[in-house]
Parts: C-alpha cells; sequence; structure tokens
C-alpha cells in the first residue's frame, strides 16, 4: 500500500465545504451561503485538509477553490463567531490563527497550481484566500475588497503581505486604509485577477461591461436580470486543461521560484500578526467595531477618538483597572465605574481614584 494513495473526495465527510474530484482537476468550496461563505473555524480545518489531499494526490494536477453560490466568493472570517467566541477568549484567537494561516499556506505551498474562481463577492480574508491561490477568474459582478480596520482587526492574514505585490504601494494602501470596494474591471485593471468574465444576464443573454445598477438587478434576480456563471466555469476549465498540458514536476518547482516574494513578506510578518492580533482582541476596537457589525449598526469610530483626545482611556471599555474598593478590598475595578461590583459600595467617582467611599 502507497502512502499517499488517492482518496474519494466525499470520504472526508465535510460539513461546511464540498469537495470535488473530477478529470484531474480537484475543487474545494466554502459551501456557507448563509453567512456569504465566510468561514468558520471548522471550515478553516476542512479546507487546509482538503487542499492538502488534493496536493498529495497524483490523480490531481489542478485544484480549483470557488464558494457555494453567485453572493460570495467568501467574506473572510465569520464576524459573529468572532463577536461571541473571540473578543471573550483573546487567546483563543491565536489558536484560531494557527487554523487560518494552516489554510492560507495550503494553498501557497500546494505542488500543483490553485486557481481562485471568484463567484461573488472576495472580501477581508476572502480576498487575502485569493491572492492566496496562483491564479484568478473573476464574475463581473463581484467584487474584491478589506474591511479589517472598519471592524476593529487589520488584514495582515496575506492583504498587508502581498496587495503591495500586486498593485503597488499606492494602491495598497488605498484598499487597506479606505476599504473599498474594488469591482472586476478595476480588480483586472489594478493585477489583483488574471481574467475577468460576464455574468450577469437580461432575458437569458450576458451583458458585458454591466453597470452597476445592473448588477444589483442581476443579484436581485428582478425585471429580467440575473447571474450565470456558466462563462466564469468554461474560463476555469480552459486555465485547468491548459495547465494540465505540462510537466507536473517543471510545474511545481516553478510555483516554488515565483512564491519567493510571497513567502518572503509571508514568514518575515505573520508571527508577530498572530501575535498582535490575540492582543489587540483584548481591546475596545474589535469589541465595538464586531458588535456594530453582528447589530447591524454604525461603529462608534469617533467616540473612541474622542475619548483618546479628552485624555481619558480609549483602550478600556469601562477605564483602566485603577480602583480599589475600600468596602470590600476588591481590586482592579475600571475607573468608570461608580459601585463596587463585588460588593455594591459606592466608588469615589473621581478620575484615578484609588478606593471606594465607605
Amino acid at each position: 500500500m502507497r502512502e499517499f494513495e488517492s482518496r474519494d473526495a466525499a470520504s472526508f465527510d465535510f460539513e461546511d465545504v464540498l469537495y470535488r474530484k473530477a478529470d484531474w482537476v480537484a475543487t474545494v468550496t466554502i459551501n456557507r451561503p448563509h453567512n456569504y461563505n465566510a468561514y468558520s473555524t471548522q471550515a478553516l480545518r476542512e479546507l487546509a485538509t482538503a487542499v492538502q489531499d488534493a496536493s498529495f494526490d497524483d490523480a490531481i494536477g489542478v485544484i480549483v477553490i470557488t464558494g457555494a453560490g453567485h453572493a460570495a466568493f467568501c467574506t473572510g472570517g465569520d464576524v459573529k463567531e468572532y463577536e461571541e467566541a473571540y473578543t471573550a477568549r483573546p487567546r483563543d484567537y491565536w489558536k484560531y490563527m494557527g487554523l487560518f494561516r494552516a489554510w492560507i499556506e495550503s494553498l501557497v505551498n500546494a505542488g500543483k497550481p490553485v486557481i481562485a474562481r471568484i463567484n461573488g463577492m472576495a472580501a477581508g480574508g476572502g480576498n487575502e484566500s485569493q491572492l492566496a491561490c496562483d491564479l484568478a477568474v473573476m464574475a463581473e459582478h463581484a467584487w474584491v475588497g478589506q474591511v479589517g480596520t472598519r471592524v476593529g482587526s487589520v488584514a495582515c492574514g496575506g492583504s498587508t503581505q502581498w496587495l503591495p505585490i500586486h498593485v503597488g504601494d499606492r494602491r495598497a494602501r488605498e484598499i487597506l486604509l479606505l476599504n473599498n470596494r474594488i469591482p472586476a474591471a478595476q480588480a483586472l485593471e489594478w493585477g489583483l485577477v488574471n481574467r475577468v468574465v460576464p455574468s450577469v444576464t437580461k432575458d437569458g443573454a450576458f451583458i458585458t461591461g454591466a453597470t452597476v445598477e445592473q448588477i444589483a438587478l442581476a443579484q436581485k434576480g428582478k425585471d429580467g436580470y440575473g447571474i450565470d456563471l456558466s462563462k466564469l466555469d468554461e474560463s476555469v476549465q480552459d486555465l485547468a486543461a491548459r495547465l494540465l498540458q505540462q510537466f507536473p514536476e517543471c510545474q511545481r518547482y516553478t510555483k516554488q521560484q515565483v512564491n519567493f516574494w510571497k513567502e518572503l513578506a509571508w514568514h518575515q510578518t505573520i508571527g508577530h500578526a498572530r501575535d498582535w492580533l490575540s492582543t489587540h482582541y483584548t481591546g475596545v476596537e474589535p469589541w465595538e467595531g464586531m458588535r456594530a457589525f453582528v447589530e447591524k449598526r454604525p461603529a462608534g469610530y469617533m467616540k473612541l477618538r474622542e475619548k483618546a483626545a479628552s485624555d481619558t482611556s480609549s483602550e478600556f471599555l469601562w477605564g483602566p483597572y485603577q480602583v480599589d474598593c475600600g468596602s470590600c478590598g476588591a481590586k482592579g475595578i475600571p475607573t468608570g465605574f461608580s459601585f463596587c461590583g463585588a460588593c455594591g459600595g459606592a466608588l469615589d467617582a473621581a478620575p484615578g481614584a484609588r478606593t471606594a467611599r465607605r
């Protein structure tokens, strides 16, 4: 028995991922359309496992990464999961980042070409996932972009490292600092993807150069407009067929050589990013940003800025842990509290107070 025998894709019994092998191509699909294909902790485990299996399978020559449906390729991490789990246990975010790193590195390190089939929006970690792939084909109705600084995080899981390589320094800063949506035509012009194909139809006929209004109608299926991904599939199949007509070991080493700048930027920064993000999750920015996202309300960006400018703490929700209770001896009470949470005793309201009033 060989150690690396080909394994039936269905035997993995994944929950959040669809995995298919056919005609020398392995297709890995993030199957969470209810959350715009945001990956969960479980999904990250399954994604890395699927790509590693495809990478080791001699019956596979090309790997395709995509999302279910047509609304989203991937929108990064599940912000609801972040808000519920990781802002409460920031140390676990370091562990989570280990799974994310394994997913991204499985794409970069796969000994075969990886094609991103961008069937919808690729936001946050979804854009980082497609940047980790070798080639990308994008449907015209889709867009790419980052959201990190808007939700209390930093896009240092591939975007801060690789966007300057793909689009140049100035454009990278624009994407990362402004969090604009980059439509398909602009993504092609800037070098974020290799191909853009029509995906918007009107009464069954494809429209080339669909407008924002036409895309919106197509996504809602109104007024005869719709989304058709058949040309996206044709383009992905064309790339896969052309890639298969080359020597596999030469292909693998070519990819390894071209990876030099990506790996240099990645390995110099990802360990630091992993630790910083897990530490940052103890602060107010991710708490407020992700809670605002979940509650569908604007985040209080200016409130934090105003607190910092007024020389009060913007790093703690209720102020730094500087108050001691003179009644029960409790220590480390936030300065913004009026009463001790342990005994209920009234606390001195003066800024920087150290004791409670008896």
